[in-house]
């Protein structure tokens, strides 16, 4: 037995809070090291004849990632308090694994073991609990639609009429949203992200020039205030971006300390090496990369943060936004995101609370800080397996059941899970304009456990390149929508809405492939139902057996047959279907 790669630790993805006396516990193995693991607990202070008394359970092996092997239970725990270990046996040897050490018996005293000294309710990892039920659309308001051309910045271009560029206007505004709602409400939408809509000078508003005040070519607070009405009537919910970690060049207090330097009152806004303020490719303050038009904030200065944490609580008391979207939030402090936490949970204790951060996010996510972030490395593997033909079935597989282990499934469910955005190709452009191969990727992003979100014009096939090709203008003529395409994203959300277990309920287990390109997929199941999602990324028909039952029903295909068990699936293919159990 390797017992190196044998791995615990008494806390974020190893062991959490399912219920208020439920705790879901993990252990990593070597892959196929490993033959059985029980789990080995008891209360510490329940003792008899001077010896601890523990109990036994099995634990399950549900998943691994290529190199570990990994192992899940969940321990019911009466007293509120718990000491455990593992008894791991191979083909060859039996070990007790606790928190001191490996033995070849059971240590008698409880003070060996990992231990999870008190199950509190508040400790429980608190997200919004609509957010699992939610599919969100993100909005670039820009080019979304131009609903009140009274309001155009000047030189606006007449819609669509040339292509997106880092510094043209289009006139999109948030008349025009509201405008189109029912097409998100006809999608199975219930969520809208929006990039920045605060005062700035370009057309994406990442360079905020006043967090109180919005962009006047989106419109004043009563249209913001209407669209968000009529959203809400429509249980739609509304999600804001907030750029705390960045200010624009044009922001008041980075002028200020341009102009009067060392004199400033705002010098201690931002992070200046020396005087004066010189921008260029290297400036000499901080900034976002390098660029000078994107001073970094000092979130960690009393009169930032009291500005930051008011806008922050603002446009939830005046205009009931529902979310905050937080860009670059790897860099700013986290002292700054718990007291963030505290002031907008206060205004509204359902507001969800989104981070950005493209690398493993655990110390965001113990519940006092995010309630999500972004989930760049779903994006990357789904794109490298079917757009990118850069890994195999087996490889994403692995890839992605290291991901979602990294996580307690209490995480997971809110993590945000997109494919494409304002700084990506288009997924059509992406998937070389392959119908088939697009609809897979909408399949596993409306299927996946997570929260899912489209970007705005995926659905009716929008192409484009990087940045700025990604941002065109919003195509209203259905003569030239993708339907087939639309259709598709219509009846996974509706598939979505109907059966929870699409929706972040159950327990969710990674289905490998028998071959390395082989179909692959993922079953979602409760004790009452399973649920098998499957795709077949290869160019050829291929086959794939299931658990013997005679009550399989397919939800959705693409024309997939099963017989004997075996589920025969056309190049590109993808299935849905459920069986109880």
């Amino acid at each position: 037995m390797e017992k190196t790669a044998i791995f615990h630790r008494s806390t974020d993805n190893y062991v959490y809070l399912l219920d208020d006396q439920t705790l879901q516990i993990r252990i990593k193995t070597k892959h196929n090291d490993v033959n059985a693991v029980s789990l080995i607990l008891g209360d510490p202070y329940i003792w008899s004849n001077g010896q601890w008394q523990y109990s036994k359970m099995p634990m399950n092996l549900v998943g691994n990632d290529g190199l570990y092997d990994y192992w899940e239970t969940e321990a019911f725990v009466a007293t509120n308090r718990l000491r455990y270990g593992f008894k791991l046996s191979s083909s060859t040897e039996e070990v007790i694994y606790t928190e001191k050490g490996f033995y070849d018996s059971i240590p008698v005293d409880s003070d060996y073991y990992f231990c999870f000294p008190y199950l509190h309710e508040n400790e429980q990892f608190q997200a919004p609990k609509w957010v699992k039920d939610t599919v969100w659309y993100q909005i670039f308001p820009e080019r979304f639609g131009n609903g009140d051309p009274t309001i155009n910045p000047e030189n606006t271009k007449n819609w669509g009429s040339e292509p997106p560029a880092v510094n043209n206007f289009f006139g999109g505004d948030f008349a025009g949203v509201t405008a189109h709602l029912d097409h998100l409400t006809d999608i199975g939408v219930n969520g809208i992200y929006f990039t920045p809509v605060f005062k700035a000078h370009s057309n994406h508003k990442y360079d905020t020039i006043d967090y109180m005040e919005l962009d006047p070519q989106f419109g004043d607070a009563a249209a913001l205030k209407e669209l968000i009405t009529q959203c809400h009537k429509r249980g739609i919910k509304v999600m804001l971006d907030a750029v705390f970690n960045h200010s624009g060049y044009y922001f008041p207090p980075f002028q200020d300390v341009l102009k009067n330097g060392e004199n400033s009152p705002y010098k201690d806004w931002f992070h200046i090496h020396n005087f004066p303020v010189v921008g260029g490719d290297k400036p000499n303050y901080e900034a976002f990369g390098f660029v000078e038009s994107m001073p970094k904030l000092n979130t960690a200065n009393p009169e930032v943060k009291k500005y930051l944490l008011d806008v922050g609580a603002y446009w939830i008391e005046e205009f009931d936004i529902d979310g905050w979207r937080l860009d670059v939030a790897n860099e700013v402090d986290q002292p700054f995101w718990r007291e963030f936490r505290k002031i907008v949970k206060k205004a509204k204790p359902d507001v969800y609370i989104l981070g950005e951060i493209w690398h493993d996010s655990m110390p965001w996510l113990r519940g006092d800080q995010f309630d999500a972030v972004m989930n760049y490395p779903f994006k990357t593997n789904v794109l490298n397996l079917l757009a990118n033909n850069s890994i195999n079935s087996q490889q994403f597989v692995e890839n992605m059941s290291k991901v979602y282990y990294s996580y307690p499934k209490t995480v997971f469910d809110y993590t945000f899970n997109l494919v494409g955005s304002h700084d990506t190709p288009r997924i059509l452009t992406e998937c070389g304009d392959n119908i088939n191969k697009t609809k897979q990727v909408f399949t596993i992003l409306l299927t996946f456990m997570g929260t899912p979100c489209i970007y705005y014009g995926d659905e009716i096939g929008l192409t484009g390149g990087q940045d700025p090709g990604c941002r065109k203008c919003m195509d209203w003529n259905e003569e030239n929508h993708e339907l087939e395409l639309k259709n598709h994203i219509r009846i996974l959300n509706t598939l979505r809405k109907e059966e929870k277990l699409l929706a972040n309920e159950g327990f969710v287990t990674f289905l490998h492939p028998t071959e390395p390109n082989g179909i692959f997929g993922y079953k979602k199941y409760n004790s009452n139902k399973t649920i098998l999602v499957l795709l077949n990324p290869n160019s050829s028909n291929q086959k794939f057996s299931l658990e013997k039952s005679e009550n399989y029903n397919i939800l959705y295909s693409s024309n997939i047959v099963i017989e004997d068990n075996q589920v025969n699936m056309e190049p590109d293919g993808f299935g849905i279907i459920e069986y109880n159990v």
